[in-house]
């Protein structure tokens, strides 16, 4: 258990910190992840470490899920405040800050658009199964995506700008 736990920690904490900005709420996520994992390995099917990794990944990203609903903290962006973001920022994508950048930025994200952003570009699931799981309408789901996006294009740009 120790081994597993030493081995995986640093990249689970990296998916869980990307849904829970609270470092303290991110450990106590964290434990609870590593409790259902290591109590759940006996009915896992191992074929590879890719599948192994993708697993852990997917329990760490839904329990986190489970403790943002749990605690009320899973708020959608209301469409007016979306729609003050410019249009312009088309020139600014992700490439041209850090890892790290774009990690704190995402952090920063409204709450919906952060759960949606991580779930759709990383964790690769559609808008319909998001609009199951957080139990929304797809239409909500790929609407804070598009706003999400362009909140992140603006905050890039700043910072390219910041740098000029």
């Amino acid at each position: 258990m120790k081994e597993l736990y030493q081995m995986y920690i640093e990249e689970l904490s990296s998916v869980c910190y990307r849904y829970v900005p609270s470092r303290d709420d991110a450990k106590d996520v964290l434990q609870n992840s590593f409790v259902k994992i290591l109590t759940s390995i006996p009915d896992f099917e191992y074929r590879d470490e890719a599948m192994f990794k993708g697993w852990m990944k997917k329990v760490v990203a839904n329990e986190a899920l489970g403790y943002l609903k749990d605690r009320r903290r899973l708020l959608f962006v209301e469409q007016q405040q979306a729609d003050a973001l410019p249009d312009d920022d088309d020139d600014a994508g992700p490439e041209q800050v850090s890892p790290d950048e774009l990690h704190q930025l995402i952090t920063e994200l409204p709450d919906g658009y952060r759960m949606v952003v991580n779930l759709f570009a990383f964790e690769g699931y559609s808008h319909k199964q998001i609009a199951a799981l957080l139990g929304i309408c797809e239409a909500t789901s790929a609407s804070q995506f598009f706003h999400a996006k362009r909140l992140l294009a603006k905050k890039i740009k700043e910072i390219k700008d910041k740098r000029r």
